[in-house]
């Protein structure tokens, strides 16, 4: 693939990681629905993952979410900690590229070209709030369709239906929302089912915009303090992942940097 079909990847820890921008990462999304559209022969889907610390650290122990996260057509710093290694690697004017936000960004250019969304995770009552609040801040916005999956792997069956549900809705770019490694999972899985969608794991970003948890102040996520004020927020759910998990980011972008563990090059798109 060339450097126009996807953006360069460098590689932090065991995973690769586009050192991207808002402006860029919609424009290639954009650009693969726009290919689709005038009907280049496509096999796949596209599909993007938003990556924080969490996923690095869940990579170096989980092989399949490492090759579920590299096999991504881009990988966004979500997370300040990435923003940093990146930095350190000589990508020294990046900046978070963070799921929320790129949601809101990949809203607005879908509404001035009409492109399709389909929503798929969360709880029916999120997307329903999600759906309405989306639509007041882009009023041509067209949503095909939401899927709320339960809370266990689906049976072959019910796969085979949300299969249908999305391709008959005229899906073109598909979020979903089931926090990572799941997420990551499911759009590897399905790639193939839906050639000429895009499909981006937003994670927790279907619940800020629905408004069911708060977003940290600017300044929080600035610094890098994002994670100290969603696990004072949902702190049963989120301590194993920022107490047990994240933290251990650390020597994993250290040891790199300072060349005593060698990772496999990220390849040349």
């Amino acid at each position: 693939m060339s450097s126009l079909d996807r953006p360069v990847k460098q590689q932090v820890g065991p995973v690769h990681i586009s050192p991207t921008s808002y402006a860029e990462a919609s424009d290639y999304c954009g650009r693969w629905i726009e290919a689709a559209r005038q009907g280049r022969r496509v096999n796949r889907a596209r599909y993007v993952c938003v990556t924080s610390a969490h996923g690095v650290v869940e990579s170096s122990s989980n092989l399949q979410v490492r090759a579920d996260i590299n096999g991504a057509d881009m990988a966004t710093p979500d997370g300040m900690p990435i923003v940093w290694a990146l930095r350190s690697f000589g990508h020294q004017e990046q900046n978070r590229v963070y799921g929320p936000d790129l949601t809101l960004e990949l809203c607005r250019r879908a509404e001035l070209a009409g492109h399709k969304l389909y929503f798929y995770g969360a709880s029916q009552d999120t997307l329903d709030k999600l759906q309405a609040n989306l639509k007041a801040k882009f009023p041509q916005l067209q949503i095909v369709g939401a899927y709320s999956p339960p809370f266990r792997k689906l049976t072959p069956e019910e796969d085979r239906e949300v299969i249908r549900m999305i391709r008959d809705a005229g899906s073109e770019l598909v979020f979903v929302g089931l926090s990572t490694p799941k997420q990551e999972r499911w759009m590897a899985e399905h790639r193939e089912v839906f050639p000429g969608m895009v499909m981006i794991g937003v994670g927790a970003a279907f619940d800020f915009h629905a408004g069911k948890l708060r977003q940290a102040p600017g300044w929080m996520q600035r610094n890098g303090l994002e994670w100290f004020f969603r696990l004072c927020m949902e702190p049963r759910r989120l301590w194993q992942r920022y107490v047990l998990v994240t933290p251990r980011f650390l020597p994993l972008w250290w040891m790199q940097k300072l060349g005593f563990t060698r990772f496999q090059d990220a390849p040349t798109p």
